[in-house]
């Protein structure tokens, strides 16, 4: 339950009032407005400007207050992402949902934060103690819940990349059973990313080939993908799937995802 409100108007407000133990982030409100015993006071995030979407060179900065929609809707968006962002939520909670809240709700299912993993997407934290630091996800996701009393005022995301996303569920809008997202650099750089399952999504692979090597094409390629896939996913046994399942499907998965490169080429 929500028993004050605050609304900083600069980010060195927002920051001293996140440091005090008992007072959250407002951004989009889908995961504070929800119904609890627990007593918090929020900081409103909204007058901070942290709603922002810049392309500069090859990358793309995301605004930590910047909806989901809001991003599905950008030109600079990639096609494979915004196939994840749909099936993050339904239209009416993306038009509310922010980019940093979803990163830090996120579970395993989430197929917006499996693309950011594959992406190895920069969260930039700030803080009255520390006024900057910036973390890979793959780092950020496991201390989540250790940043209390830190900020996320962006996330940047690479654009020289290809990718690929593919996933298996009940029904084409449900959260998945299990998903792949797959990004690729022109080095030849292969990073695998499996959602579905436990409290965040799993990097499987993060492999670099030789400078020149078509790797979208290569054999070696393929068979890591799919054995780390099957190995990701070796006890990854819960209400939905079995875990034979999950290694059988995760690896078909990862071929598909190296083969729509392919195609795209």
């Amino acid at each position: 339950m929500i028993t004050a409100y605050h609304r900083p108007k600069t980010l060195d407000e927002a920051l001293t009032l996140l440091a005090q133990p008992n007072i959250l982030p407002l951004g989009g409100g889908t995961l504070l407005s929800r119904p609890t015993s627990d007593s918090v006071e929020v900081a409103d995030l909204q007058a901070l400007g942290l709603d922002t979407l810049t392309k500069t060179g090859n990358t793309l900065e995301l605004g930590a207050s910047l909806t989901l929609q809001a991003l599905l809707e950008s030109e600079h968006f990639p096609p494979p992402l915004k196939t994840a962002i749909k099936l993050e939520a339904p239209l009416n909670i993306r038009n509310a949902a922010t980019v940093a809240g979803t990163l830090v709700a996120c579970d395993g299912r989430s197929t917006f934060a499996g693309m950011l993993l594959a992406m190895d997407a920069k969260i930039t934290l700030n803080s009255k103690q520390s006024p900057e630091e910036t973390l890979n996800i793959g780092d950020f996701l496991p201390l989540r819940e250790q940043v209390r009393g830190k900020l996320i005022t962006k996330i940047v995301i690479p654009l020289n990349v290809k990718l690929a996303f593919e996933s298996v569920a009940r029904t084409p809008t449900d959260k998945p059973i299990v998903c792949a997202a797959l990004a690729q650099w022109n080095s030849g750089r292969t990073r695998l990313a499996l959602g579905g399952y436990g409290k965040s999504p799993m990097l499987a692979m993060d492999g670099t080939e030789t400078e020149g090597v078509d790797a979208s094409s290569s054999d070696a390629v393929l068979r890591s993908a799919q054995t780390a896939a099957r190995n990701a996913f070796h006890e990854a046994t819960d209400e939905w799937a079995s875990a034979d399942y999950r290694m059988d499907v995760a690896a078909t998965l990862a071929k598909r995802c190296l083969e729509s490169l392919n195609q795209d080429q």
